[in-house]
């Protein structure tokens, strides 16, 4: 008896101990969250462009996010549009805080890059697991959507397939290259994509000169970002790239039903489609403490029933519908759980017929 509660005894102050270890050797981790938050400055940093949906979205949330956050923390908004968000996605794994201080609003295309890895050559320069990170939030779910200007030739989707019409794009990783190209190799297209804009803006001015007829984006970048040209009809939305129809264009065709009784092209375009429920997405990196993430997801949470941001929300024409952190978790697992054949059908329409072997 003694000897059992002697082992007991030191099994208890072993315990102690190492629980004691680990609070000396990161206070920050003991510390409640209003202690830790107050003061602090959390910096959201948007994998995109100044000027485009992203940016806009993100800095609208980061002047009300600091309420919902015990300890009412202050923000900070900053870009690394560099490669569709993966650099932005790679420095917040590997480089960023993980301390619940840094968070990140990237591409929904990460969700897609263990099976699809075109963001990065053969997955050589990706640095995260997309199953590890931290997911938040999406404030929306919105798909991407094929536009042109008003002096474009194209006024209907079947006149995409009749008129070579150049959308502008910031590289072929992106939605703003993906989504025109697969809808050329399934849906009879003739779309051209000119590479290598820096944002959306950029692209807005070459639309306007004349230099491009449009472009695929979040359909925020016209109704807000844009929204003396949706007002004023200036642009016309030829294409939804999603299944189901969204409430703001009711008479615009997605990808999925133009593939009509195609199989392949139906398979296709459902999968892509899949990643707009988390069209604007907010995570943590791996290993931020869980109460951290737990607190980050519930001001999430909270932010998107704050009367102040939905007034905000509302004059800037953002149709907020949230997906809460863990619902995008499972979507993300199921993302990337999606069938090889699948995704390696996917990988040979995005590649070249030139390049194909």
């Amino acid at each position: 008896m003694r000897a059992t509660a002697t082992l007991r005894a030191t099994a208890w102050s072993l315990g102690l101990y190492a629980a004691t270890t680990a609070l000396l050797a990161n206070p920050a981790a003991a510390q409640v969250p209003a202690e830790f938050y107050k003061g602090k400055q959390i910096q959201l940093i948007v994998g995109a462009g100044a000027g485009g949906a992203y940016d806009l979205v993100s800095r609208t949330m980061a002047q009300h996010w600091g309420r919902t956050i015990p300890g009412n923390p202050t923000f900070v908004v900053s870009n690394m549009h560099i490669a569709s968000g993966l650099a932005m996605t790679n420095y917040m794994q590997m480089s960023a805080p993980k301390d619940g201080t840094v968070i990140g609003m990237g591409n929904a295309n990460i969700a897609l890059e263990p099976g699809l890895k075109m963001l990065s050559r053969d997955g050589g320069n990706v640095q995260f697991d997309a199953l590890k990170l931290e997911w938040i939030g999406s404030p929306m779910q919105l798909p991407q959507v094929i536009w042109v200007f008003h002096t474009a030739p194209a006024k209907s989707f079947e006149d995409l397939r009749k008129e070579k019409i150049i959308l502008g794009s910031m590289g072929v990783g992106g939605d703003n290259f993906v989504v025109p190209w697969l809808a050329n190799q399934l849906l009879g297209t003739r779309m051209e994509m000119v590479t290598g804009y820096k944002s959306q803006a950029e692209i807005f001015s070459a639309a306007e000169r004349g230099e491009v007829h449009g472009n695929t984006a979040v359909l925020p970048n016209l109704t807000s970002a844009k929204a003396d040209w949706w007002r004023d009809k200036k642009v016309r939305v030829l294409m939804q790239a999603s299944e189901k129809r969204i409430p703001l264009l009711p008479d615009v065709p997605t990808a999925v039903e133009l593939a009509g009784s195609n199989k392949e092209a139906h398979e296709v375009l459902r999968f892509w489609s899949l990643k707009y429920a988390m069209s604007y997405p907010l995570f943590l990196a791996a290993g931020v403490p869980a109460e951290r993430v737990r607190t980050i997801r519930d001001s999430f949470d909270a932010l998107m029933k704050d009367d102040k941001f939905l007034v905000d929300a509302k004059r800037l024409a953002f149709e907020i519908d949230p997906m809460g952190g863990q619902a995008m978790m499972k979507l993300v697992a199921d993302i990337v759980a999606a069938p090889k054949s699948l995704t390696d059908r996917v990988n040979v329409l995005m590649t070249p017929p030139s390049a194909r072997k």
